[in-house]
This record gives structure tokens, C-alpha cells and sequence, in this order.
């Protein structure tokens, strides 16, 4: 038995793993075992990634199929890294046409938790852009699931998990690109009105996130800097950043975190003091374009190793929630509020605009999305139980890749896909065969 966490190191749990070499390994491996559930790089938060009994590492599963130059189109394993996957395709013009805050996530993953980039709001999840895929059944079945052939099983993926078996591989096209580099615009907001409008006024822009002061108070309340960005073009580069490499290398430089910071070292004082260095930086470039390399611009923390040892021993949650449009503003203003007054020291806020999505379980719907790092502590749990509700009468609700404590009413009450989900497990067999701590704790 290993025991096995999310990246926000909370909670652990103790379960057999399984190492497949090849896709041919899966099917008997998937007939054999119950309780099971796939895994890749381990960066869901919580304990979505855990089996029940059995835990399916998918990692050896790291080919590249195919790639045709000339469309984009590209099939690879499941277990394939994104962070390798840009290590092929940026310095040959193309880029992935969606991307989560971390490069160092599995393609099954991404598909798995429909994971949503800085530009949903103008092209979707990601897995609005899976042409195929190959899964895993739980009796040892394997089929492909397309818009034309298993419509239902790939809705119910997209999503879904990892609760409807385990995927094998995916086909989907990537984005064509000139350089290497990101045109980005920074917008100053100073509150939380302000952002939601730059947010707003910022929708025709392919990629646009804020970054949220969590801590200010009164007229503060939620101040924040917005990034707007487009792949840059050559033209831009002569404009902005004459000389440079159309494709700068993607190794970049990198710090570690060696050890488990102290609990005291997060405080009210210290990030307070981080946000205003960080909000101050920021203002200085805003009101005019420049450039930036896309691997800080898409994944800024990747470049800080084990940055979840900030935290300390205990861990983190990273508490995310999607609330609609119309109720927005009062209901994160409310969020907002609690959280600053409760103290919590959240260096990491992000929020950013959503459109709808399509599968039985995907997060998104159309609103805005506020994403929160909170230490574990013996009062956070009452604070995120108070959000919950919140999130609740405004008809929202949370994402389950960074869920690691809501309550089976809190989810069912966001979820009104999760009949439709349930019926399609049952019908293929899995709500006994396929189950993941969030499974069995969500009854799903």
C-alpha cells in the first residue's frame, strides 16, 4: 500500500497502485480490480486521483501516436505530460488549444477534469476540443467514444473524472502559432467592480485572467491586475522586442521550495506584504502592450518546484467556485469579505471569466470563476462550509479536480447533470468497479 495525495497535500489515503507499460495491459487490468480509478501526474488537489482500493498509475503510457504538421491534429496516450507535449509542438508553431494553470498535468487528466485555460470564455474546455478518444471499460471493454460514435460515454468523460474508465488515448488539434512569445496588456482594477468590468471589457482578447488581492479591505475590496494576451506575431516581436527569438527555449530557470515551511511563515502580515509588492509591480507595466514568454504567462507557479510545501505539513485547499453572472459581483463580494476578515492567508487568487460547457460534470457554466489557496487549519473548515453556501444560493458551484472537503449536498445541489452521470455508470458497470475517494465521499 502507498499512501497518496493531491497537490494540495490533504487528505491522504492509503491505497495499492498498478503501474500499466502498455495500453494492452489495461483491459484485464480494469476487469481484475474494483475500487479502482486512474491517476496521472497527481496534480488533482484533493482526492479525486485516489482509488477507492486500487489506484491505476497511467504515466508509462507516454507516446505520441501521431502528428500531422500540416493540420495540427495530434494523437497521444493518456499518460502524456503537457509539459512535454509543448517541448514538441511550440518550437514547430503550434500550441495546445487549451491550457490549466500547470503544464506538468497528464492529457488524460486535462480531459478527465475538462480543465479550463485563461480563454474559456472565448473557446471552452479542453474538452470541447477532444475529437476522440479510446477508454478503458470497467469489464475489460475497449471502445471509442467521438460527437459521431459513443456521443453519451464522451460527455460523461469530458469531466467525468475518470469515473467511466480509464482513457487510453485522444485526438485533438492544436492552435497554430507564429512565435513564442505572449502580447500581454495589464488593466489595474481597484476593486472588485472594477475587475469584473475589466474582465468584461477584456472578452474579445483569446486569453484574459486577474489576479485578486484576497486580502484588501473597505474601498479595496478586491482589488486587482487583469492579463489580457494573444500569442504574439513576428510583426510584434519588430515592434516590442526587436532581435528576439521567435521561439525563445522553454526550459526556463526555476526555484525550489527544499522543505515544509513553518505554519507561522503565512500570515496576514507577510502575504499582505506580497500582495502590495505584487500589485505595485504589476500596476507599473499596465497601459501598454509587451511581451512575455508564454511559460510564465500560462503557468506562473511551475516555476517555483514543490511550491505546495509553502503551505506546510498540513497542507492546503485550493477552494474554486464558479458563480453566474447576474449574482456575481454580490456574491464574491460577500466571499471576498469573509475571507479577508478571517484572515486567511491566500498569496494565490485568481479570477476569471467562463463561458458554458458540455459535459455531465464539467465545472464551467457562464459567470465568473474565483480560485482560492487556503492552509489547512482547524478554522478553515467552518469558513469554506460559510463560501459553500453562498455558492449555493447563487445557483454555482465547485470544481471537483480541486475539491478535497465539500459535502454530498453542496455537490449535488450544482451538479444537475449527476442523474444523467449516474444512470451511464450504472448501465456500464462502474459505480462499483470504478471509485476514487471523491467518488465514495460525493456518492457518486
Amino acid at each position: 500500500m502507498t499512501e497518496l495525495a493531491g497537490w494540495g497535500r490533504y487528505p491522504r489515503h492509503p491505497s495499492e497502485t498498478l503501474s500499466p507499460a502498455s495500453p494492452k495491459a489495461l483491459p484485464s487490468l480494469m476487469a481484475s480490480r474494483t475500487g479502482l480509478v486512474a491517476r496521472g501526474n497527481g496534480r488533482a488537489y484533493g482526492d479525486a486521483a485516489i482509488g477507492e482500493r486500487v489506484t491505476l498509475m497511467t504515466q508509462g503510457l507516454d507516446r505520441i501516436r501521431a502528428f500531422d504538421q500540416a493540420t495540427g491534429r495530434i494523437q497521444v496516450e493518456a499518460g502524456v505530460l503537457l509539459s512535454d507535449l509543448l517541448d514538441v509542438v511550440v518550437p514547430r508553431g503550434f500550441f495546445p488549444p487549451v491550457v490549466p494553470g500547470t503544464k506538468f498535468v497528464t492529457i488524460g487528466g486535462m480531459i478527465a477534469s475538462d480543465v479550463h485555460g485563461k480563454n474559456h470564455h472565448r473557446d471552452g474546455g479542453f474538452g470541447d476540443h477532444v475529437e476522440s478518444l479510446t477508454l478503458a471499460l470497467p469489464d475489460g471493454g475497449v471502445v471509442t467514444c467521438s460527437r459521431d460514435e459513443n456521443p453519451e460515454l464522451l460527455s460523461a468523460t469530458i469531466g467525468g473524472m475518470g469515473l467511466t474508465g480509464t482513457i487510453i488515448d485522444a485526438t485533438f488539434c492544436l492552435r497554430p502559432t507564429e512565435t513564442g512569445w505572449m502580447r500581454q496588456t495589464t488593466t489595474v482594477a481597484r476593486n472588485l467592480d472594477g475587475a469584473i468590468r475589466a474582465l468584461q471589457e477584456t472578452s474579445r482578447a483569446t486569453y484574459s485572467v486577474a489576479w485578486i488581492d484576497c486580502l484588501a479591505r473597505g474601498t479595496s475590496l478586491g482589488r486587482s491586475l487583469i492579463f489580457a494576451a494573444e500569442h504574439a506575431t513576428r510583426r510584434d516581436i519588430d515592434a516590442l522586442r526587436p532581435g528576439a527569438e521567435p521561439y525563445p527555449p522553454s526550459k526556463l530557470g526555476s526555484l525550489g521550495v527544499p522543505l515544509d515551511l513553518p505554519s507561522f511563515t503565512l500570515n496576514r502580515l507577510s502575504v499582505s506584504a506580497f500582495n502590495e509588492l505584487y500589485f505595485r509591480a504589476g500596476a507599473v507595466k499596465s497601459g501598454y502592450p509587451f511581451l512575455v514568454h508564454w511559460n510564465p504567462y500560462f503557468f506562473p507557479l511551475d516555476g517555483i518546484g514543490s511550491w505546495n510545501r509553502i503551505y506546510g505539513r498540513r497542507g492546503f485547499l485550493q477552494y474554486q467556485c464558479v458563480i453566474p453572472t447576474a449574482q456575481a459581483q454580490a456574491v464574491l463580494g460577500s466571499m471576498l469579505e469573509r475571507v479577508s476578515k478571517h484572515g486567511n492567508a491566500s498569496f494565490l487568487a485568481v479570477l476569471k471569466q467562463l463561458g458554458a460547457s458540455h459535459g455531465d460534470l464539467s465545472f464551467p457554466l457562464e459567470g465568473f470563476t474565483l480560485t482560492l489557496d487556503l492552509p489547512v487549519s482547524d478554522d478553515v473548515f467552518p469558513l469554506l462550509d460559510e463560501l459553500d453556501r453562498l455558492v449555493v444560493e447563487a445557483g454555482g458551484r465547485l470544481y471537483l479536480a480541486k475539491d478535497a472537503r465539500q459535502s454530498p449536498a453542496t455537490f449535488e445541489a450544482g451538479y444537475p447533470g449527476l442523474s444523467r452521470f449516474r444512470d451511464l455508470r450504472r448501465a456500464i458497470r462502474a459505480t462499483d468497479r470504478i471509485s476514487s475517494r471523491l467518488s465514495v465521499r460525493l456518492g457518486i
